[in-house]
């Protein structure tokens, strides 16, 4: 039975940084593409920032560009998604995902229907 349980999330400060983590079990990880998505209240889900199933291709949404890093770990069945530079519309439950394929080609990986397997999320907020 597949499972991701994502971790890490807290109240942080505007301009402080996270490490978000999402542990997968039940599948063999190396074959799945993994994509950070996360829903604000109110909002719809969108994605954040995505890595191929060997690591070596990654797409991030506009807004955390150059802020957020996303990498994983085959040998951990891992995957991390650093932020720094956190301000508050960044506030959001953050869920990690999974599809047993190399890479989602729908909107270069960031579309939540490429994605079969969710986790439960981990909420981040950001506030002084």
């Amino acid at each position: 039975q597949l499972q991701l349980v994502e971790s890490g999330g807290g109240l942080v400060q505007p301009g402080g940084s996270l490490r978000l983590s999402c542990a997968a079990s039940g599948i063999n990880f190396g074959y799945h593409v993994i994509g950070w998505f996360r829903q604000a209240p109110g909002k719809e889900r969108e994605g954040v920032a995505c890595i191929s199933s060997n690591g070596d291709r990654t797409n991030y949404a506009d807004s955390v560009q150059g802020r957020f890093i996303i990498f994983r770990d085959n040998s951990k069945n891992v995957t991390y998604l650093l932020m720094d530079s956190l301000a508050s519309e960044d506030t959001a439950v953050y869920y990690c995902a999974a599809a047993r394929i190399y890479f989602v080609r729908r909107r270069a990986g960031l579309a939540p229907e490429g994605y079969d397997w969710w986790g439960q999320g981990t909420q981040v907020t950001v506030a002084s």
